[in-house]
């Protein structure tokens, strides 16, 4: 494991393709789901010539922990009481990870729900109209009560979990859930595995249309991000070329795009329109970093939940923006770059598996334990209006998408409660 959180000499960001684990090699479907008896088989042996930024082993290690405290049933950020077992725990993998055939598989089960009607009543969500479109649509009602918040993390954990079970249930789709690991294309977002104009991707950029380039104003206008002169346009190739964005957007990032609650329309107004991008390399290369990383993960500043989550979304007084916004703003576009609706460009589900994963290690990572007790924040973003601070006992729920609740305490783990995976 990592013993020191300040790397002087940055990595060569390209040679990070390598760094993915891969340890079944591509991972391609099964009849029941990627899944591994981690207490019979354990992991495949730790190749360090694939690990050329330290989080491999350090995966390697948090896991190797997690099946000894299985094993002794101590109960510290295991599972085998409450429904996972680790002899069938899910890996989600890197997009690198995915052999072509699941990427394909996984790209149609996304358009699949896309064509599917929605659950919501047509009165109160008159813009969602697809079963896609509820996971928009209960993102875009709930933003100010889950964005900088008490709840962010585990409210987008379950949100994850119940998008996969989707893709899953509705669509049939039995394979990995993946993440973007941001550095291996933080030199050159597009093309790259993950944006690239061919079948085995998340499809690429926006066709290029004049815009905005002044940029977007963060926390008060403290940081701008600014724009590039490329995309802005719609998305035309690839798996999700001329796909229909029905809700949002409710705070553009595109001159181009005018919100959907001017004159008076409700957030949730239909507004179809195509898929937007304009991705960018400012955003990727400034922001989506391996120093980025590496100094969330192992930086002592950030040990305890309130620093790490701060400095996750963006300390923005402090002039850092965060991996979670230079994700989104390296995907931009609309509605990739609204707050609001970014859940309506499929590539925001990469994009939050590797938030997910980050914190995920980063829990991992305390051999105490305690960051599985951990809260920090209020109910309302950036506690305005003023709200009660956040416990382990708040609801949380999701509308449309499922009438199923937990509390916050029960999505702290990821093989402690009703979830049951982990990142390789």
């Amino acid at each position: 494991m990592l013993s020191k959180w300040l790397f002087t000499t940055a990595v060569a960001v390209s040679s990070l393709a390598v760094a993915v684990a891969q340890p079944q090699g591509k991972l391609d479907l099964d009849a029941s789901g990627p899944t591994i008896n981690l207490l019979k088989d354990g992991l495949p042996p730790y190749d360090k010539s694939k690990d050329t930024d330290g989080l491999l082993k350090a995966t390697y290690d948090a896991v190797e922990k997690l099946i000894k405290d299985e094993k002794k049933n101590t109960g510290k950020a295991t599972g085998g009481k409450k429904g996972c077992d680790l002899t069938k725990v899910k890996i989600r993998p890197e997009w690198n990870a995915l052999s072509n055939k699941a990427k394909k598989k996984y790209t149609a089960a996304i358009n699949c729900l896309h064509s599917k009607p929605s659950r919501y009543d047509p009165v109160e969500v008159p813009g969602a109209k697809t079963r896609y479109d509820d996971f928009v649509a209960v993102h875009i009602i709930q933003t100010q009560r889950i964005h900088a918040t008490a709840n962010f993390l585990h409210w987008h954990r379950y949100f994850l979990y119940l998008f996969e079970a989707a893709l899953k249930e509705e669509c049939g789709y039995n394979g990995p859930f993946p993440y973007w690991h941001w550095p291996i294309s933080a030199n050159k977002p597009y093309p790259s595995h993950v944006f690239n104009d061919g079948e085995f991707g998340l499809s690429g950029d926006g066709e290029y249309v004049p815009h905005n380039l002044n940029g977007t104003p963060l926390g008060g206008g403290l940081i701008m991000m600014p724009m590039e002169p490329n995309g802005g346009g719609c998305v035309t190739t690839g798996p999700f070329a001329n796909f229909t964005v029905n809700l949002g957007p409710i705070i553009p990032t595109l001159d181009l795009v005018p919100p959907v609650t001017v004159g008076g329309k409700s957030a949730v107004a239909h507004n179809p329109r195509c898929l937007r991008r304009a991705i960018s390399a400012h955003a990727a290369k400034t922001w989506t970093t391996t120093p980025n990383v590496l100094d969330l993960l192992f930086n002592p500043a950030y040990s305890s939940i309130g620093p790490f989550q701060a400095r996750l979304q963006g300390d923005f007084p402090g002039g850092h923006a965060g991996l979670h916004a230079g994700g989104h703003f390296t995907i931009g576009g609309d509605p990739g770059g609204d707050l609001y609706s970014a859940p309506g460009d499929p590539a925001f589900w990469v994009h939050h598996t590797q938030v997910d994963r980050i914190w995920w290690l980063w829990q991992l990572l305390d051999p105490s334990g305690a960051r599985f007790n951990q809260v920090a924040g209020t109910l309302t973003m950036l506690n305005n209006p003023p709200s009660r601070n956040g416990t382990l006992e708040d609801i949380i729920e999701m509308g449309a998408v499922s009438d199923v609740t937990y509390k916050m305490k029960e999505l702290i783990s990821t093989t402690d409660g009703p979830l049951c995976y982990i990142y390789l």
